[in-house]
């Protein structure tokens, strides 16, 4: 099976919501099956019919992550020689030449993106121009708005 690459710390915060999912809200859902079956019928309880399926999306999501954790391949840059070149997990100090501002990107795998907390997928069009590359380096991104220029400014493997 293919690996999935991740930071250390986006299998943390997997293996958080595992245990959050398995000893938190597993027995919530067990107990409202069980408080639900109690009102009699079951053909027409509709508490029971909704927490059976809230049962099936969470039993979804714990076999989800757990393949996501086998198949892991678990990147800590902070063991890296910091060479100043864009890797996966590294994070970007950028400059937009055209606006003349300064944006912070880490590049991490696909579960872990989230740009508004300034984390891009390594398969997002930027990180894939940005890997490879080093400070001082002038990179162009083809982006749905057009093609951007950016200066990297300093690259941290933290």
């Amino acid at each position: 099976m293919k690996q999935i690459p991740m930071t250390v710390r986006g299998a943390e915060k997997l293996r958080e919501e595992l245990e959050f999912l398995k000893n938190v809200r597993r027995p919530e859902i067990i107990n409202a099956i069980a408080e639900a079956r109690e009102h009699g019928d079951l053909k027409e309880n509709a508490e029971y019919h909704a927490a059976r399926e809230q049962q099936g999306f969470c039993e979804g999501r714990i076999q989800e992550i757990e393949g996501k954790l086998a198949n892991s391949q678990i990147i800590d840059v902070t063991k890296m020689n910091n060479t100043g070149k864009v890797i996966f997990g590294a994070t970007v100090l950028l400059l937009n030449v055209e606006l003349d501002e300064e944006v912070s990107y880490r590049i991490v795998g696909d579960d872990e993106a989230n740009i508004k907390e300034g984390l891009i997928s390594v398969n997002s069009p930027i990180a894939r121009g940005l890997v490879g590359k080093e400070v001082d380096d002038s990179v162009i991104i083809e982006t749905p708005g057009g093609k951007v220029e950016f200066d990297i400014i300093d690259v941290q493997y933290i």
